[in-house]
This record gives C-alpha cells, structure tokens and sequence, in this order.
C-alpha cells in the first residue's frame, strides 16, 4: 500500500503533518542526532542480508524444524534417529531438512553409507534458547 503522504509528519519541509503538529520532541531529536532519515536507511540490510535473515526465519517458524534444531543442538545424527525420534515420515523430513539447510543452519557430513547432520555456527546461535 502506497504511503499517504498527506498524512505523513515528515511530508512538508518544516516536518509537520496536516494537523500542523511536528514529530513528538524526543523522537525529532533522535532522529536528528543519528543524521536524519537517510541515514537511518542506510542501516538497513542489504537486500542479500535481508533474504538471509528471512530464511532463517521462516526456518524457525515450524515446529518440526524446531524440533529437529533442538535435537541436532544435544549432538550430531543420522536422518533414521531423527526420523524415529519426531515420527515423520522420510520425504517430510528430507524437506525439512532440506529447508534448514538452504537456510544455513544445519550441515550434512557424509559417513559411509550415512548422512550425519549437525548445527552449523549460525545453527547454534538460533538454539541458544533451547
């Protein structure tokens, strides 16, 4: 949805909206402090930064992936332990798995005829919590 510019307090050049009131004193003041609104988007992510962190996030917000998270976060293990412990079937946790590991939380180290998969840093920092 568009912004209403009209109705916006930083939409004239005095910084007032259209009932001629300014922004509340404390937040002009720290808006000015930290250089203005340009500065203020120049501390946003970058684009690249922003569709990382949405990963993660969407990663984080399943319960199965949770779980699978919690359990990678006790010690490392193989996709037949993991799928016995939550109960789900191999093609539902392949996509989990899968969805956690483009996300950059989990890796998988081939052991023989095994994938053992573990936390990566970024894996562990979202269980911290757990």
């Amino acid at each position: 949805m568009p912004v209403n510019r009209k109705n916006c307090c930083l939409s004239s050049p005095e910084g007032r909206g259209r009932d001629g009131h300014g922004l509340p004193e404390e937040v002009e003041e720290a808006l000015i402090a930290c250089g203005g609104v340009r500065a203020m988007q120049a501390h946003l992510p970058d684009p690249d930064r922003l569709a990382c962190l949405c990963a993660v996030h969407r990663a984080c917000a399943d319960p199965v992936r949770l779980k699978i998270l919690s359990l990678l976060s006790t010690q490392p293990l193989c996709v037949c332990v993991i799928k016995q412990v939550i109960g789900i079937a191999d093609s539902k946790l392949s996509y989990h798995l899968n969805v956690l590991r483009k996300a950059g939380l989990i890796e998988g180290e081939p052991q023989g005829n095994w994938i053992i998969y573990s936390l990566t840093d970024a894996g562990r920092r979202c269980t911290e919590g757990f």
